[in-house]
């Protein structure tokens, strides 16, 4: 259990900020800008959910998201090392319930003949920018794994992939099932 009962320490106070391990390691740092990236994605997803009045079903999709985000911020702030004890990591079921959840949404849309611009309703407009957000943290975790003696688990770079794909399609069903989708038209405007 987490016991927040004092928000500020003054410990970061020299540009530098604790993993979860305890290490401290310097603000910049790849790995804090990966989960920081990740509570971006989070709090992008908080604002579409201001908007979906009348979407239960999405809104309680996205419900179980913002709660795997932060369960993904953990996994990333304590870095994987062998002979440690496990902490908590992002798992393939997670990102087994998004593909179905994915599925379940793509059925009831059209398939597309043209790229969507982000718009339409509100929601679909913030859940396009929490995708942008989320393939931005994905960019940052990926380029986090591939760095020596920086482990990342498979699961965490999935699910951040997997979620892209669950935005791109929540926004389409967020747009009426995809009739207030806004189409790309090459070239319109020469």
């Amino acid at each position: 259990m987490v016991v927040l009962n004092r928000i500020y320490t003054r410990t970061g106070d020299d540009g530098t900020t604790a993993l979860g391990s305890g290490e401290r390691r310097p603000k910049y740092d790849l790995r804090v800008a990966a989960y920081g990236t990740v509570d971006e994605t989070n709090a992008a997803i908080g604002i579409v959910r201001l908007h979906l009045a009348g979407a239960p079903a999405l809104d309680a999709m996205l419900a179980l998201i913002q709660n795997d985000l932060f369960d993904l911020g953990a996994d990333l702030a304590v870095p994987q090392r062998e002979g440690k004890a496990e902490r908590l990591r992002v798992l393939a079921s997670q990102v087994e319930r998004l593909e179905r959840d994915i599925d379940r949404l793509n059925a009831d849309l059209q398939p597309l003949n043209s790229f969507v611009l982000p718009g339409g309703t509100p929601a679909a407009a913030y859940l396009h920018l929490a995708r942008t957000i989320c393939r931005r943290a994905e960019r940052v975790i990926v380029e986090l794994a591939a760095q020596p003696n920086e482990p990342v688990g498979d699961a965490a770079i999935q699910y951040m992939n997997r979620l892209s794909d669950f935005l791109f399609i929540a926004s389409r069903t967020a747009n009426h099932n995809g009739a207030g989708d806004v189409l790309w038209v090459p070239g319109q405007n020469r």
